[in-house]
């Protein structure tokens, strides 16, 4: 576990790497979860957790990267010294621990559904319309550079007409159906 100390002037030492640090290394670390805690170099008290909030209260002082509205942050104060603060806190901690186990999947989901209704998204689609309309009009032999990955991309689609049979009318080989 690495061991941060916290100076009277607030500067933040590494004791494993011999180094002063910030709260971005701070994050870093959480981010690449390494083990560690922060302590005041005088008394030894446990101050990580003081520290984690100054991380979390610079993230959410940037209003395109936080996580906790208002709303969210008058309610979890309004828990503090009443008889549900135990129980909050016990269900954010296991409902964040279920979060992050789910998260690949809910990731994979979520990018599912931004790729279709994305303008991007939607202008592949229409892409790939205008792609198989076109392919269907030409009869032949038609890349699409449009498809998606893991679709026929790059492929070429070979419609099983002659050279000199239109797609809509049935070649001599075919019997006709329309005929009394």
């Amino acid at each position: 576990m690495i061991t941060i100390k916290k100076y009277p002037n607030r500067r933040l030492y590494d004791t494993s790497k011999s180094q002063y640090v910030n709260l971005e290394t701070i994050k870093q670390l959480v981010m690449q979860h390494q083990e560690f805690k922060v302590v005041d170099s005088k008394t030894e008290d446990d101050l990580t957790k003081s520290i984690l909030l100054q991380i979390i209260s610079e993230q959410e002082a940037n209003d395109s990267q936080s996580l906790l509205t208002q709303s969210v942050l008058k309610q979890l104060i309004r828990f503090y010294g009443s008889d549900m603060q135990v129980f909050l806190r016990q269900y954010l901690e296991q409902s964040i621990s279920t979060f992050l186990e789910r998260q690949d999947a809910f990731q994979g989901v979520m990018q599912e559904f931004m790729e279709s209704t994305s303008p991007m998204g939607v202008f592949n689609q229409m892409m790939e319309k205008n792609m198989q309309m076109w392919q269907q009009f030409a009869g032949g032999s038609v890349v699409n550079p449009f498809a998606t990955p893991g679709g026929n991309s790059g492929s070429t689609v070979n419609n099983s007409y002659s050279d000199d049979t239109p797609p809509d009318e049935p070649s001599q080989d075919e019997p006709n159906n329309n005929t009394p």
